[in-house]
């Protein structure tokens, strides 16, 4: 089975890229909710949240290291919102670790 979030990683599947290292990638979302909608993901395959563990926890920290760089670049200087939907009643469509950042509006809770 392929992952479509592992491809793009790869490079075999093109994106607008906003960020990159060696363990993320972040990229605009083809489906924004906001002014400012960006994607950021793992480059290693994690299913989802729930399988996040010792060996690869610090991943996580590193998405939200990346993310502090991209709001910067992108100046969202009046804040913004992470999101990680995980598993089917969560709300992800995608089986690949991500996180949604969005922003450029005001925020509204709960979500709408």
């Amino acid at each position: 089975m392929s992952c479509i979030f592992c491809e793009i990683a790869k490079g075999n599947i093109p994106s607008n890229k906003v960020y990159e290292d060696d363990k993320v990638l972040a990229f605009y979302d083809l489906d924004p909710q906001a002014p400012v909608h960006v994607l950021i993901i793992p480059k290693e395959h994690i299913t989802s949240a729930d399988d996040i563990n010792e060996q690869n926890s610090s991943i996580v920290a590193h998405v939200f290291e990346a993310a502090a760089k991209i709001t910067k670049q992108l100046g969202l200087t009046n804040g913004y919102r992470i999101v990680n939907n995980c598993g089917e009643d969560g709300g992800q469509s995608v089986k690949h670790l991500h996180f949604h950042l969005l922003g450029g509006r005001s925020m509204e809770w709960p979500p709408g």
